[in-house]
């Protein structure tokens, strides 16, 4: 039985906004009925770094959680991710947000992801593509966003004045 989920995607180093766009296309390949917000330039997290171009990527998946997880790092490998600093620069990020209803805490795993209704990042494209959404706390996604208006993030058109499509 497919489950729909939300991935989270970033980068702030080499060709941001087409890394997220092809990594994109991979992560909806893991599933159906996909759907790409569009691309937002938000202020690091950490130590001083380049901007991030971020998006949301909305799916049905028969993948356990495990098993996404395992697909979504390939995929960062694959758009060569090294992970040396917590925080700091990469070329993609790909974070698993929301899984259903599930939640769960294991070493590898959190869902929902610890710090999703603190990151703005995450909540405006998820907003963008579903707005009625409920995350699985009960919070509604436009809550949690209205708690996080301060933190600085922006269309991607409007950060660097180039078309955000997807």
């Amino acid at each position: 039985m497919a489950t729909e989920v939300y991935v989270g995607l970033g980068s702030n180093l080499g060709d941001r906004a087409g890394i997220i766009r092809a990594a994109t296309e991979q992560v909806a390949s893991l599933g159906s009925r996909a759907i790409v917000s569009s691309l937002y330039a938000t202020a690091p997290i950490g130590p001083p770094q380049p901007f991030y171009v971020n998006a949301v990527v909305r799916m049905s998946t028969i993948w356990t959680p495990a098993e996404l997880l395992r697909l979504l790092q390939r995929i960062e490998t694959r758009f060569g991710r090294c992970r040396r600093e917590r925080w700091g620069p990469r070329t993609l990020d790909c974070d698993l947000l929301v899984y259903g209803r599930w939640t769960m805490n294991t070493p590898a795993l959190t869902l929902p992801h610890p710090r999703l209704r603190e990151r703005r990042f995450v909540l405006e494209p998820m907003a963008e593509i579903d707005a009625g959404l409920r995350l699985p706390d009960g919070t509604w996604v436009l809550e949690a966003l209205a708690q996080t208006l301060e933190q600085e993030v922006k269309p991607l058109a409007d950060a660097v004045g180039t078309h955000a499509g997807h």
